[in-house]
């Protein structure tokens, strides 16, 4: 059986993603799509939308496109079953994906904090405007 492949319209609208963002994405090397058709088009499986979602899911943290193209790299490589690293391999990549990680905890309570300053003024103005009524 093969796998499900899907062209760009679809995995934009499952990802959210615009066409020009997911093409940016393949020029830049982040993502390339699995094959494509006998017209050329792009086609993408499953593991190019999993691997999408996970470049989508960066963006609000403000990881550029080089630290994108590290992690990727680090957790393909951890997945790797066709060559698998070496311990001390593994345990190097261990140690720059949990920096990764390390990074992502203290982007998300920078945002947190920032949501929490957006509500507060939010509420301010609610209560002006109802101070005014």
């Amino acid at each position: 059986m093969t796998e499900r492949q899907m062209q760009i319209g679809e995995v934009a609208e499952r990802t959210g993603l615009s066409l020009r963002t997911i093409r940016h994405y393949e020029e830049v090397g982040l993502v390339v799509p699995s094959a494509r058709s006998k017209g050329g088009f792009r086609l993408y499986t499953e593991a190019d939308v999993d691997r999408l979602m996970v470049i989508r899911r960066m963006k609000p943290l403000d990881f550029s496109l080089e630290e994108m193209r590290d992690l990727l790299e680090i957790t393909d490589r951890l997945a790797a079953t066709d060559d698998p690293p070496g311990h001390d391999e593994r345990k190097r990549l261990r140690e720059r994906l949990d920096a990764y990680r390390k990074i992502s905890e203290a982007r998300c309570e920078t945002l947190r904090a920032r949501l929490d300053m957006a509500e507060d003024f939010a509420a301010t103005l609610r209560r002006r405007l109802d101070a005014t009524a």
